[in-house]
């Protein structure tokens, strides 16, 4: 599995998983994500997505599995 990278470093042009921090836990998202000059698109719809994301990683088909936590490199 890809290590989650910081994400002021996600590229523009690729499917991406992304990950958010709430207050009381880490999730990543269940679809591919792209980065846009506005902000962040759902790769499968084309949809605005309106998050703010802490660390991405290249997306898989897979997505994440269950206990595939986040353990972002700085």
């Amino acid at each position: 599995m890809a290590e989650w990278r910081p994400i002021a470093t996600a590229p523009f042009a690729s499917d991406l998983e992304l990950s958010v921090i709430t207050d009381d836990d880490i999730h990543a998202l269940v679809f591919p994500c792209r980065r846009a000059l506005y902000g962040w698109i759902n790769s499968k719809t084309g949809a605005a997505v309106d998050i703010h994301p802490s660390h991405w990683r290249e997306w898989n088909d897979r997505g994440s599995l269950p206990g595939d936590r986040l353990q972002p490199t700085t």
